[in-house]
């Protein structure tokens, strides 16, 4: 789970609602100020994740030249969703994506999924890449998330489907490893983050979940589709071990980013090195860039 650093935003960035043709997104939108724009991009968060978690990225990566979306998926804190879970397949978040894009109308759409998100992403690029000038799979693998993950998820799982909300945040928060247990020390960011998990679906939960859980291995497909893509990590990662990372980048032929002092979530971990990652990237695959993989 992402804890983001801040939850103020920064100066020209707003709380807005991004309407689709598949209903309204929760959403923070920062247009750079004073310079021209080099392209737009769209940010998904993770499991369990929101909008928030990108924050940090927003001034340092319009101060770049980039227009920044962050949306809360369906289902997710901010964003209405159904309370059935065939409305959570992956097919259908992909749909999301799609008509997030559409709605921006931005071209060549720099397009970032963090963790769950980048399985999301690549659905939604496999099934239509035309929106998009770039992918990057922010800490997400090639499919299943990790063993020792895996466990955790299975109890989470478990526990939704017999216990209320309160109850399960509970038990998450005892199950959290080492890496992703630090302690909150800010009285708003614990408010924030337990709001957060209690206004998200179960639905949602659930069957995200299981995505994580059962998503194969798709690296040869988004290969195919020939777009460009960056492989943006921490040093460490505990949902993707970081090998595991490197062979998908060169399964892919894939640019490589890997954030120093940053676990899984270099957003909110280590936002400068990561915002400025993203930056190099969107610029060398933009046109008169160049950009090589590894």
């Amino acid at each position: 789970m992402s804890k983001p650093p801040f939850l103020t935003l920064p100066p020209g960035a707003r709380a807005c609602r991004l309407p689709t043709a598949r209903g309204e997104f929760a959403a923070h939108d920062i247009v750079p100020s004073g310079t021209a724009c080099r392209g737009t991009a769209l940010l998904l968060p993770g499991f369990t994740g929101s909008k928030e978690d990108f924050i940090a990225l927003l001034a340092p990566l319009a101060d770049a030249g980039f227009r920044v979306v962050a949306v809360d998926g369906r289902g997710q804190y901010e964003s209405p969703g159904p309370r059935t879970e065939d409305a959570y397949a992956l097919p259908e978040l992909a749909h999301d994506v799609l008509a997030q894009a559409a709605a921006l109308d931005a071209p060549g759409l720099h397009l970032v999924g963090h963790s769950l998100g980048g399985l999301v992403a690549r659905a939604a690029v496999l099934r239509d890449a035309a929106p998009f000038r770039s992918l990057t799979l922010l800490s997400s693998g090639p499919g299943a998330v990790a063993q020792p993950q895996q466990e955790r998820l299975e109890l989470l799982l478990g526990a939704l489907g017999a216990l209320d909300m309160a109850q399960v945040w509970e038990r998450m928060r005892a199950l959290d490893p080492p890496e992703a247990a630090d302690a909150v020390t800010d009285p708003r960011l614990a408010r924030f983050l337990r709001d957060r998990w209690m206004a998200t679906r179960p639905a949602q939960l659930s069957v995200t979940g299981r995505i994580l859980l059962t998503e194969p291995d798709r690296v040869a497909e988004l290969a195919a589709v020939g777009l460009p893509v960056h492989v943006l990590s921490g040093a460490s990662d505990y949902a993707w071990p970081v090998p595991l990372l490197d062979d998908m980048t060169r399964r892919l032929g894939a640019h490589r980013t890997v954030i120093e002092g940053a676990d899984h979530s270099p957003n909110a971990e280590q936002p400068a090195a990561t915002a400025t990652a993203l930056a190099a990237f969107f610029g060398s695959v933009s046109p008169g860039g160049s950009v090589s993989p590894g």
